[in-house]
């Protein structure tokens, strides 16, 4: 799954975003990456490891409710179905 969120611009700034990606991992486990920074600028990437799909499901839900909730507007999604709140 993922989704990429972006958040309107001040006057002068490029757009803020969020890239939510959960995905597989190697030993059967999932990885929740969380990408964010300004477009065309640095980014941060953090990695979250879980044992089981349910709970990385439920921390990318969370993760993504959070950042809607903060005034951003998801642009794209791709994967399961992931309705918008």
């Amino acid at each position: 799954m993922r989704v990429f969120l972006q958040q309107r611009p001040s006057a002068g700034e490029a757009p803020r975003y969020v890239q939510l990606t959960l995905q597989p991992d190697l030993f059967g486990g999932w990885e929740l990456l969380r990408e964010s920074g300004q477009l065309g600028g640095r980014a941060q990437l953090r990695r979250e490891q879980y044992l089981l799909q349910d709970e990385a499901t439920n921390a990318f839900e969370k993760a993504r409710d959070s950042c809607l909730k903060r005034g951003f507007q998801q642009t794209f999604a791709q994967g399961a179905h992931m309705p918008k709140h």
